[in-house]
């Protein structure tokens, strides 16, 4: 049997960190997916999916990743169920995340202005001009 899931999407807000009683840190967050149609009436839609990551993924994901930001999640699709406090049973459907990919660059712990760092790759993404003579082969 098998239970993967790989997606590709924009952050609705900000993770959200917390600990466990035992000191494993899981952080929370959503992630909109477009969905490769139309409505009815042209605009596009998206599913908005709940993620819940784990231990070093889940303080990286609360440390680097913020609302908006384009990022890849694998995981596996978990359901559980609860009774509330009106004594009905809430079911939820969320994907529990192995592996998260951060696709934007953003303002880093080590290069954000207040700590004097600057970007170490300024012109990332864009061409460079190299001599034949500057090349060790």
């Amino acid at each position: 049997m098998l239970n993967r899931v790989i997606l590709i999407g924009r952050l609705t807000k900000d993770p959200e960190l917390r600990y466990t009683p035992s000191g494993h840190a899981t952080s929370t967050f959503t992630l909109a997916t477009d969905r490769p149609f139309s409505s009815g009436q042209g605009e596009r839609e998206a599913d908005f999916i709940p993620i819940v990551t784990w231990r070093q993924t889940a303080e990286a994901c609360a440390n680097y990743l913020r609302k908006g930001r384009l990022c890849a999640v694998e995981g596996r699709i978990q359901t559980r169920n609860y009774e509330n406090n009106e004594g009905r049973r809430v079911y939820i459907t969320e994907v529990v995340a192995d592996n998260v990919r951060f696709l934007e660059r953003g303002q880093t712990p080590q290069s954000s202005p207040e700590r004097g760092q600057g970007d170490p790759f300024p012109d990332d993404g864009r061409p460079i001009d190299i001599s034949d003579d500057d090349l060790p082969f």
